[in-house]
């Protein structure tokens, strides 16, 4: 009867060590479905209303992804950019990151058409950045696996502009003029 129950209880450890989730002691984040492999360790919003919520709040950019799972040259282009720890480290620390596999409603996301990969930046005032775009005239926010340094320069380059803008935007303590439209009252409106 001891060893039934010795044993009873061994077959519960291990089934609850063999369902628990692994918190690595690195310290590392538990990968996300949301990621669907383009960087396990980042936190992606989950549409793209929550990613310009989290934008403004945080006053980060917003990247927008555009994927297929099914596109080749997606596939190649996700490799290249899980990979690449400068991209993951800069997304993580300064941007809010969105990837979507079907096309939005707002057409400011696709203003030279809706093709695949395309990444979109956004800045938190919901403005899609049509200054930063890739290397190609036909389908302007394309990225290929080798054009990874061209992708992060044009993520400081997102980072930069966010930055210009918000001491563009500071003003005297009596001004309210150009204040953003959150940090107005509504009977001020």
């Amino acid at each position: 009867m001891t060893r039934a129950a010795v044993s009873f209880v061994l077959v519960l450890v291990a089934l609850s060590y063999t369902f628990a989730k692994y918190v690595p002691k690195s310290g590392k984040r538990i990968p996300q479905t949301l990621s669907r492999g383009w960087g396990d360790q980042l936190i992606w919003a989950q549409t793209y209303e929550q990613g310009l919520y989290w934008s403004r709040s945080r006053n980060k950019p917003l990247m927008v992804l555009f994927h297929l799972e099914d596109c080749a040259q997606c596939q190649a282009l996700k490799q290249a950019f899980a990979n690449e720890d400068e991209i993951q480290r800069t997304l993580d620390e300064d941007f809010v990151v969105l990837n979507l596999m079907q096309e939005t409603t707002d057409k400011s996301l696709s203003p030279d058409g809706q093709y695949v990969p395309r990444i979109v930046f956004v800045d938190p005032s919901m403005t899609v950045r049509a200054d930063i775009v890739g290397r190609y005239s036909n389908h302007l926010y394309d990225y290929e696996p080798h054009d990874m340094k061209l992708l992060l320069e044009n993520m400081k380059k997102a980072r930069s502009l966010l930055q210009f803008s918000a001491m563009s935007r500071r003003t005297t303590p009596t001004s309210t003029h150009s204040l953003p439209i959150p940090l107005l009252l509504k009977s001020e409106l």
